[in-house]
């Protein structure tokens, strides 16, 4: 009997020591620098080849993260049964042949925007920037088109770029045979944008019937404007031949994993955690020789923040449910984030809070950097988090970089869903930020884990904060993406 006191005794003892654990402690219980330090060397070693989405490497990335989810006690896709959620893809690869003279001249930098096998030897028609009122009184059908990027109002690569599909319209509707633009674009610009197009690229899987082919259509650099000048007058000869992508299909993987909250109320409302787990493999060499784009900071930090939150909430749930993503194709243009909001796993309207971790680099080891930080309600709690850890969180210092548009908390923010993105310190995307970003040297041993176990511990305790909070955050007074939130959970208690 008095053993059975004792045992009786020792058990309310040891609840009660766990229900009176504070916040802090439970994350420091969980989060530890030689767990994250493993998990970052394993997802930037050499053996994944950076990871790029498609490639047996990507895939072992993500059998070693649903195995991790396995092994902390998370729960499955609740559509699949498994932690994946397959990603169906259409990997593109440039024409192998695309030759093309312009009045008997040779155009040595040229890319195909979209590849038609098609051979051509006639006159071309000059039309301005290719835009509706430049069709007017021309008869352009089945003949090729020379025009200049952008419109009036822009003419650099990104101007021009927002304008492809418009005049890939235009020509379409006039029956246009192909489109050769020319781009004022330096070296370097141009450089990225051959890397780009000449290299396989990736997409979404068109469903039958979804694909219209188009006019072919050409990008030719144009570095000082010379070659525009010189089309906008007469008539000029065009030899044109091209062979047709090559279109393939291809398979990857969301990784997926649920907690369930421990509220009878607020566990109808999910917590989103994520980061993108692909980088972009293999490609031209550094200085050094080394060909391997490991992506420790993009984003095997990130990755690793969403497994440490995993691991703490398995053992200590929070009043909210937990939805973990790790989503593939980010790199090639948020595939992934793009697919699960058109085939979400549970509704969205039950996803409060999307909580994306994304990372270039950083250059201030006093800070973690919350892209979008002010624009949701939940702002206190994750400067509250920071300096529980020691850390300041600070708003995008460098909006001109557009970060809240190019990870994928943006697919969630059009959504409704309030959606920032935690990352590592930095005070402007350049110096050490700009040295490892897309880089070969962007290696695990090259990261200060001192600093990232104070990063991980806040990035934790924010999403503890936010999930144990009786209101339900949401997006602050006049965001761009509150009207969206307000139709998506139907709030009628907020008014305009």
């Amino acid at each position: 009997m008095k053993l059975r006191l004792l045992f009786l005794l020792a058990c309310m003892l040891c609840s009660f020591s766990s229900f009176s654990q504070s916040e802090k402690e439970k994350v420091i219980e969980t989060v530890n620098k030689s767990e994250i330090e493993g998990h970052i060397y394993f997802l930037a070693d050499d053996l994944l080849k950076g990871r790029e989405t498609g490639t047996p490497e990507n895939k072992i990335a993500a059998s070693y993260l649903a195995n991790m989810f396995r092994t902390y006690g998370v729960k499955p896709n609740p559509k699949t049964g498994d932690y994946y959620q397959k990603v169906p893809l259409e990997k593109t690869s440039p024409p192998s042949t695309l030759e093309l003279e312009i009045d008997g001249n040779e155009i040595k930098n040229k890319v195909a925007l979209n590849a038609q096998a098609m051979e051509s030897n006639a006159d071309a028609i000059y039309l301005g920037y290719g835009l509706e009122e430049d069709y007017k009184g021309k008869d352009v059908h089945g003949k090729v088109i020379l025009i200049k990027a952008g419109s009036s109002e822009t003419n650099d690569a990104r101007g021009a770029f927002g304008l492809r599909g418009t005049k890939m319209e235009l020509a379409q509707k006039a029956g246009v045979k192909a489109i050769v633009e020319f781009l004022q674009a330096k070296n370097n610009m141009w450089g990225f944008i051959e890397h780009n197009f000449n290299e396989p690229s990736l997409r979404l899987a068109s469903g039958e019937g979804d694909e219209k082919s188009g006019p072919a259509y050409i990008w030719v650099q144009d570095a000082n404007g010379s070659l525009s000048d010189k089309i906008a007058t007469g008539k000029h000869g065009v030899s044109l031949s091209m062979s047709a992508q090559k279109k393939e299909k291809v398979i990857s993987q969301n990784v997926v994993g649920v907690i369930e909250g421990t509220d009878p109320k607020l566990k109808n409302e999910y917590i989103i955690y994520s980061a993108h787990y692909d980088h972009v493999g293999v490609g031209k060499p550094d200085e050094t020789g080394d060909t391997i784009y490991n992506g420790a900071r993009d984003n095997a930090v990130g990755v690793t923040t969403v497994l440490s939150m995993a691991e703490n909430l398995a053992k200590y749930p929070t009043k909210r449910s937990a939805l973990f993503i790790l989503f593939t194709a980010e790199e090639k243009g948020l595939l992934g984030s793009q697919y699960y909001v058109e085939n979400p796993v549970l509704p969205l309207n039950q996803m409060v809070y999307c909580f994306n971790s994304d990372n270039g680099g950083y250059n201030d080891t006093s800070l973690a950097t919350i892209i979008g930080l002010p624009r949701t309600t939940a702002e206190q709690h994750i400067k509250d988090a920071a300096k529980t850890f020691g850390l300041t969180a600070i708003d995008d210092p460098a909006p001109e970089q557009g970060l809240f548009d190019r990870s994928d908390n943006v697919h969630f923010a059009a959504k409704g869903i309030p959606a920032p993105t935690f990352s590592m310190g930095f005070t402007s995307f350049s110096g050490d930020v700009t040295k490892y970003y897309h880089q070969p040297r962007d290696h695990a041993d090259s990261i200060d884990y001192d600093y990232m176990e104070k990063f991980f511990k806040a990035y934790v305790m924010a999403g503890r904060n936010i999930a144990n909070d009786p209101l339900t955050p949401f997006w602050t007074a006049g965001d761009k993406y509150e009207a969206a939130g307000k139709a998506l959970y139907k709030r009628t208690d907020i008014k305009d």
